[in-house]
């Protein structure tokens, strides 16, 4: 976008001639008045993108024109001039709206500097416009597939819940759309135009989670160089998303309790209490019921995120999505690629039904790129007896890219130190992400991090590992 026309208010006959000339010199229309009387009439006949007026007029100062321009024109433009320029001029200029101020005399070349920051505005403005007109599309009810019985059960609740303020938690297998259900919430919210902000609460060293949820002093700690905000203070106003929260230690969730009792908090090394309004959707995929009695997980909390519970089946529970997901997929991807969309056979629908999914969401939306990108017509299924935690073809080639083998294993080995060896081949096989080497292993991540703290105590790294796991630990 670019600024096409210009109101200019001066009653200085010739500095409206000199701004005449120099608007047309750059290809903009322009009308000039000499009074501010006269600019609110051409105001209310006509459109300008950017009114250049005097501070010192007589009947109506430029000032006082200047608010009523941002009262009744909001989306103009406005650039006060003055000889008279005091920092208590500017101030008061600014706190009114005024997109810049500068001091007469000046030249040609700082008119055109004004009108590229105008312009370089407008286009962020724009832009930003655009994207949450896309956000909103995208987490939209209507676009929400929901098919099948469990999922218009949830889409229901969504709908009732979403313009409320009321604390929700997610609860599902991984890949069946629980962060997609959280951020229709917020989207579909009187929050929308606030920060949506999201925290995994798996993926942050158990050392650093707290400074990431209520941020940090200068010299709180070591490396604390600058004062730092949390998630809490960002998301302030809107929306909080935490992800896998069953992951947050125990010490912290008294805090987190804390915060979402009395809506405040301190910053670590801090003294100062911190208000803030913020919604909170949590999500897990583990059973909370089931950390609530071993102790993992704090009941009371538990109590204060479960008040709207909501939870997502597996995809092979709802076979009606799964026929929606995969033409929607198909449709996506082959638009991506600039690939003519085909349709689903019945016979092939009929066997992406028959698949279990272990992979949920996530799994399908994969596959069907795969079929796509590889020139496929139709999706090809994978094999319920493929492991998913075997992403090999066959046992050689398995036991060929696993260095946990019968070689590595010896008589009179304890059953500790399989256990270490099972977890640092599990780990380097999972490229040392710790979520999935817990998923496979069947434990809890902190379990995983317990044991891993429990070895570096005791110094018990292999050494072919310890570079590795001191690198992404």
């Amino acid at each position: 976008m670019s600024v096409e026309k210009v109101l200019v208010v001066d009653d200085e006959i010739l500095m409206r001639r000199f701004l005449q000339e120099s608007f047309e010199r750059f290809e903009i229309a322009v009308q000039t008045v000499q009074d501010a009387t006269r600019a609110l009439y051409m105001l209310n006949d006509e459109q300008f993108d950017v009114v250049f007026t005097d501070i010192k007029m007589p009947n109506m100062s430029g000032i006082e024109l200047l608010k009523r321009i941002k009262g009744q024109f909001p989306q103009t433009e406005v650039v006060v001039m003055t000889a008279y320029g005091t920092i208590e001029t500017a101030i008061e200029a600014m706190k009114y709206g005024a997109f810049d101020y500068i001091l007469k005399p000046f030249s040609v070349d700082q008119i055109e500097i004004v009108l590229k920051k105008i312009m370089e505005r407008q286009a962020l403005v724009n832009e930003n416009r655009y994207l949450k007109q896309e956000i909103n599309e995208k987490y939209n009810f209507d676009d929400l597939i929901a098919k099948s019985r469990p999922m218009q059960s949830i889409l229901k609740t969504v709908k009732k819940i979403a313009a409320t303020k009321a604390t929700v938690l997610i609860q599902g297998p991984s890949g069946t759309g629980k962060e997609l259900v959280a951020r229709t919430i917020h989207y579909s919210s009187e929050r929308r135009e606030q920060p949506f902000i999201k925290l995994n609460c798996a993926a942050i060293p158990e050392t650093l989670i707290e400074s990431e949820l209520f941020g940090h002093e200068k010299g709180a700690f070591t490396n604390a160089v600058s004062r730092r905000l949390g998630r809490f203070e960002l998301a302030n106003g809107g929306t909080l998303l935490l992800d896998e929260i069953s992951e947050i230690p125990l010490h912290l969730q008294a805090k987190l309790l804390r915060v979402i009792q009395e809506r405040e908090f301190e910053r670590v090394g801090g003294e100062k209490s911190i208000s803030v309004d913020v919604r909170i959707i949590a999500t897990t995929n583990r059973d909370m019921i089931d950390a609530v009695k071993k102790g993992e997980f704090r009941e009371d909390l538990y109590y204060r995120l479960n008040v709207v519970p909501l939870i997502l089946t597996p995809l092979h529970h709802r076979p009606d999505d799964i026929e929606e997901l995969a033409v929607y997929f198909v449709q996506k991807y082959c638009k991506e690629n600039g690939i003519e969309p085909f349709a689903i056979s019945n016979e092939n629908m009929e066997a992406l039904k028959e698949y279990t999914w272990p992979g949920n969401i996530r799994e399908l939306e994969n596959v069907v790129e795969r079929s796509v990108v590889l020139g496929y017509k139709e999706i090809e299924v994978p094999s319920d007896q493929m492991s998913l935690n075997r992403p090999y073809s066959d046992d050689a080639d398995y036991e060929e890219n696993m260095d946990l083998s019968e070689q590595a294993l010896k008589a009179g080995m304890t059953i500790r130190e399989m256990e270490k060896m099972l977890i640092f081949e599990t780990l380097k096989a999972n490229c040392w992400n710790k979520t999935k080497t817990a998923q496979m292993l069947d434990i809890s991540i902190r379990t995983l991090r317990n044991k891993l703290n429990e070895y570096r105590e005791n110094n018990e790294i292999p050494e072919e590992y310890s570079y590795t796991l001191a690198a992404v630990c």
